[in-house]
């Protein structure tokens, strides 16, 4: 597999190294984490050729003698160098039982600068303040954008490879595959499947997984739609699934730790409070629909909206869904002091619909930048004060970007 320099990610590490906390790369299965843990160690062997690097990866046969923590704790101390700077690496560290024992010992010591992953499942957001005693400091990787889909591939012009990613996803294995269904198949079997039909399973003992796959596959169906743990009970009922509005809700929080879906609450941009009833929910890959539910009636519509998402996700920002009085904003993107409103569309050429997309941002008063993204194929123009902004130039454009960053 062809690796690109993930340096976002990568310098997030370095600026953290060397500090006292427990450094947890996490993300949804397959986007990347082992490789971002080898290219830190490459960073430091280049940095500090005399750094002591103990690296460790669970699921390789030569540490199976590891799967239990004493025996994970005594390998670690055995190669620990006081002489120079100590980094343990483990990757898979859920596969050793007890793992959190033998890291806590570790980080009691202030011996060694602890770098782990995990399957997600088994280590999720959730579970890192019970799990460690220490100070834990997570980068979570999401699967490749549309940037790093341009590094991997040969460049064929914007607008073809935009079309490419928007079927293909960013889900790096999948492209050693040639056909689309064999990229749908990879994606299915070793990401949703690994993570919702065993992994989640396992974790918390499901016994029936026909409606977990029920679930999934209705959030998936209603990609950017409001959604609440009692309409979704209510539409299973109806299909003759057996299940309570709790476990629905215990089942959704299962797939948001385990990173499949990220959850936007709504805000109520007049009352300055959230609201609790219904929120949005959105795939941490697009690809995870085609995969799981095909290609027919394709809402691009939906799609653009579900990738633009997870892309202010990755710029750092806190995403919300805006609300004012009856109108709704798709999102409300903050960081800091910086906040701007964002329209998402995949056709505003028609008057009609443009007037549509913009009235929600429009009946907004105060000064913060508002910007509709849209499939336009043109240079970035502007309506009544509000940015149109083509989707794929937004993905790519360093300008574009900084955009979305304007302070008012």
């Amino acid at each position: 597999m062809k690796i690109i320099d993930r340096s976002k990610y990568l310098s997030t590490l370095i600026n953290v190294m060397d500090t006292p906390d427990i450094k947890v790369i996490t993300g949804i299965r397959r986007c990347g984490k082992s490789q971002l843990l080898l290219a830190l160690i490459d960073y430091i062997k280049k940095k500090n050729s005399s750094a002591n690097i103990i690296y460790i990866n669970l699921q390789q046969l030569e540490f199976e003698s590891l799967l239990e923590y004493h025996q994970l704790h005594e390998y670690v101390l055995s190669h620990y160098d006081r002489s120079v700077n100590n980094y343990l690496f483990v990757d898979e560290v859920q596969l050793c039982d007890g793992f959190e024992k033998a890291i806590n010992s570790f980080h009691s010591q202030n011996i060694l600068d602890i770098y782990i992953t995990g399957s997600n499942a088994f280590l999720l957001s959730s579970d890192l303040a019970t799990l460690f005693t220490g100070r834990t400091y997570t980068v979570e990787v999401f699967p490749f954008s549309f940037m790093e889909f341009l590094d991997y591939f040969d460049y064929k012009g914007i607008d073809e490879d935009f079309e490419e990613y928007v079927m293909t996803g960013g889900f790096a294995g999948s492209y050693l595959y040639k056909t689309v269904e064999e990229k749908y198949d990879y994606i299915k079997k070793d990401v949703y499947e690994t993570i919702v039909t065993r992994e989640l399973v396992q974790k918390y003992k499901i016994r029936n997984k026909e409606v977990l796959n029920g679930l999934v596959a209705y959030m998936i169906d209603n990609i950017s739609n409001l959604m609440s743990s009692n309409n979704v009970t209510h539409y299973l009922r109806e299909n003759n699934y057996s299940i309570t509005h709790k476990t629905i809700g215990n089942y959704i929080n299962y797939l948001c730790n385990a990173f499949v879906f990220y959850r936007a609450k709504r805000y109520d941009l007049r009352g300055k409070k959230y609201l609790a009833t219904e929120n949005k929910f959105y795939l941490c890959d697009h690809s995870i629909k085609y995969a799981v539910l095909g290609t027919r009636n394709i809402d691009y519509g939906r799609m653009y909206e579900n990738i633009v998402y997870i892309e202010l996700l990755r710029r750092g920002y806190d995403v919300y869904i805006g609300k004012l009085y009856k109108k709704e904003i798709d999102f409300v993107a903050t960081k800091r002091s910086e906040q701007v409103y964002i329209q998402v569309s995949s056709y505003i050429e028609d008057e009609q619909v443009l007037k549509r997309e913009a009235a929600p941002l429009l009946s907004i008063k105060d000064a913060y930048p508002k910007i509709i993204i849209a499939r336009t194929h043109h240079d970035e123009y502007t309506y009544k004060g509000i940015k149109i902004v083509d989707i794929a130039n937004w993905l790519v454009d360093n300008t574009a970007s900084r955009s979305v960053e304007i302070t008012a």
